[in-house]
């Protein structure tokens, strides 16, 4: 009885809104576009102005436009042929309107969704003329209506003669010929079918698909340009073929290996979420006001303690110094990013968001913080011994073992085999699943390879992690297991004073206060005797090192209870940076920024729960323990499902050989030099060039 409800439901739906559809489209087509609609649509250009979190003006973004107008006679066909089989297939056959699309916008409305897709070339030629990017039903109806208007107004080559023209292409470029131009160095009439494909590829999203900073994305996307174009009769399977073996040669970035202003990765970054949710010309034309939760001082701090960080290497091939770095830093209490550096200024590619490496022992916080939810506690007993899993032996630094150990023991100094024994006690699709809850976004649980084996609890992830994930899910913990996701807007104001969004808070409790409070009581020995020893702030802090196998990923993530860091340092070919820990440079990077932005907070301490148990010595139930770890070690060597892990491949900017990431750390004093506490930074900011151009997606 339910289901035929919901059915006769669906087909009410369906019939009231196809006829609502009908009836606003009928409606429509006896008119012309008014004066006032002219008006509205053709407002001039303004900036957009960004603010930190003191509401001062940190930032403004660039008004002039890279846009050259070029007949169409000039633009190939085949360039025109692969931007119809990807945007609009049946463009030489409609009037104007895709109704199938407007139908679905208008359901989702309806159904309370975000209205999205099936605009036309035609609609969206209307769209970024006459109107705004705000994504309402009186919106999408408005741009059907004109879009109509203009079909009767002007023939099909002059339509998409002017949409080649306005389309937004990245990097600041408007047209084809103005794109053509950054991306390739020629006219648009001089470029071959994988060029114009790798532009077709572009207009979706400028930013992600931009091909001097995301080239991988890129070619996907220009690979399904050229399938189109095969599907609708423009070119042969052996023309795609070809094209798709072509090295598109894209021009560099005449800034490329040039130092820029460190605070501008975080500009891309909330410049991406603008484009994603109002489109570009909102952003760099719209004159809207952005209230960001960036700490200008906080900031400067953070640039300060990356450009500490030592050369190993000059360059490398595209002319950027290795190692590379990245850094975020967030208000535990309520998810706000303080600071975000995502490199060392000379391109633009976003490690503190985009990078997704290797943790190591980083990720161990986790196995311990599911053992603290699952009735363990720090003076439980664990074996670190010899263990085998199918043909896998993992090791402890240097091969030595330490018996049976305490989880306190065993995590501040970052013993391997316990945590593998902990996580496979307490389940790995438990710390799985507790690692994600807590904010890590890139972990896979579905298909031929996924996260839930052993390997996890040393940090081999099939992915990688991000710093931003990192720094918030260590931030749950430190929050008394309450996740707050990352904030990087607070409001955003257009130009006539109307609030377009507001943050509203969302705090969610994903693990239990007492589980995170005796985490966090054990990761506070990390920064006393343990892998960190030695680097404490002066008030309460907890942390946790991580290095990957030939050191290739070197992480530090820390906390106290008013601030989150996470720093990544590695090389962007996932290069061995030799004898590099993560307490080595990531540390001194954590430290020097640490122990300077703490200064301007309230001195705050960890509050116990009730029932929170953190004892130091060994747990009083020793008889129990060492029955449990004889109990798992049969269940290993008897288990079929317990398996060695498969070898993953990490996720970075060029990564190349697969690893496994079970690298245990060890103390690097000649590493551990702390360079002298910045100053504070001037209550007015210097002002910062303008950029066109948001990180990519």
């Amino acid at each position: 009885m339910k289901s035929t409800s919901s059915l006769f439901k669906g087909k009410l739906l369906i019939t009231l809104t196809a006829l609502f559809t009908a009836a606003m489209l009928t409606a429509s087509c006896g008119y012309s576009i008014s004066d006032s609609a002219m008006e509205e649509g053709l407002v001039p250009d303004a900036v957009s102005q960004f603010y930190d979190n003191e509401n001062r003006i940190i930032y403004t973004t660039a008004s002039a436009e890279h846009r050259l107008p070029v007949k169409l006679d000039k633009i190939p066909k085949h360039v025109r042929a692969a931007f119809v089989s990807i945007e609009d297939n049946r463009f030489y056959e409609h009037s104007g309107i895709d109704y199938r699309g407007t139908f679905r916008a208008l359901v989702s409305n309806i159904m309370g969704q975000e209205v999205q897709g099936g605009s036309t070339i035609t609609q969206q030629l209307a769209k970024n003329a006459f109107l705004t990017q705000e994504r309402t039903i009186s919106r999408k109806i408005k741009e059907a209506f004109l879009a109509r208007q203009m079909e009767n107004k002007y023939t099909k080559d002059e339509i998409l003669n002017m949409y080649l023209n306005q389309i937004y292409f990245g990097e600041g470029s408007y047209g084809v010929e103005s794109a053509s131009l950054t991306y390739f160095g020629k006219h648009v009439q001089d470029i071959d079918l994988a060029e114009a494909a790798t532009l077709a590829a572009i207009p979706k999203s400028p930013n992600y698909y931009d091909p001097m900073e995301n080239p991988k994305a890129n070619k996907e996307r220009r690979d399904i340009v050229l399938d189109q174009m095969v599907k609708y009769g423009h070119i042969t399977q052996a023309d795609a073929d070809k094209a798709k073996a072509e090295d598109v040669k894209i021009r560099k970035d005449e800034n490329t290996g040039k130092q820029k202003d460190l605070r501008s990765y975080f500009f891309d970054y909330v410049s991406q979420q603008i484009i994603d949710k109002y489109g570009a010309d909102a952003l760099f034309k719209g004159g809207l006001k952005i209230y960001t939760t960036l700490d200008s001082s906080m900031q400067s701090k953070a640039e300060h303690a990356i450009r500490y960080l030592p050369d190993i290497w000059t360059e490398d091939p595209d002319h950027l110094t290795q190692p590379q770095a990245g850094l975020v830093a967030l208000d535990p209490t309520n998810g706000y990013i303080k600071a975000m550096v995502g490199g060392r200024g000379q391109d633009k590619f976003n490690r503190a968001v985009l990078a997704q490496r290797q943790p190591g022992s980083a990720f161990k916080a986790f196995v311990y913080l599911t053992a603290m939810d699952n009735g363990l506690n720090a003076a439980t007993m664990v074996d670190d011994k010899p263990l085998k899993i199918g043909g896998w032996q993992p090791q402890n630094s240097g091969g030595s073992f330490h018996g049976t150990v305490t989880l306190r023991t065993a995590l501040s100094r970052s013993y391997n085999i316990p945590a593998i024994r902990v996580a496979l006690r307490v389940g790995t699709e438990k710390v799985m699943k507790m690692a994600k809850a807590c904010g890590i976004t890139s972990l896979v649980e579905e298909g031929p390879y996924t996260d839930n084996n052993p390997a996890m609890a040393l940090g081999g992830l099939t992915k990688g992690v991000s710093p931003l994930d990192m720094a918030t899910a260590y931030g749950t913990i430190a929050n008394n297991g309450v996740l707050n996701q990352p904030v990087s807007i607070i409001k955003i104001v257009d130009r006539n004073g109307k609030v377009l969004f507001e943050h509203k808070p969302a705090p969610k409790q994903v693990v239990s206060a007492k589980a995170a409070y005796q985490t966090t009581d054990m990761l506070k020995d990390v920064l006393i005797s343990g892998t960190a020893g030695g680097s404490g702030l002066g008030r309460p802090a907890a942390g946790k090192t991580g290095t990957t196998d030939d050191s290739k990923d070197a992480w530090f993530v820390g906390y106290t209870p008013n601030l989150s860091c996470a720093v990544w340092v590695g090389d962007d070919r996932n290069r061995s940076m030799g004898a590099m820990y993560g307490s080595g440079a990531p540390l001194s990077i954590w430290h020097d920024f640490m122990i300077n932005a703490v200064q301007e907070l309230p001195y705050a301490d960890f509050v116990r729960p009730a029932g929170a148990v953190t004892p130091v010595g060994k747990d009083m139930g020793n008889k129990e323990d060492e029955d449990k770890n004889k109990e798992e070690e049969t269940k290993l060597q008897n288990d079929p499902l317990a398996k060695p892990p498969k070898v993953v491949k990490p996720k970075s900017k060029a990564a190349d050989k697969p690893v496994i990431s079970n690298k245990p750390e060890k103390k690097t004093d000649s590493s551990m030099k702390k360079p002298a506490p910045v100053k504070p930074a001037p209550a007015k900011p210097v002002p910062i060039k303008p950029q066109q151009k948001t990180n990519k997606k």
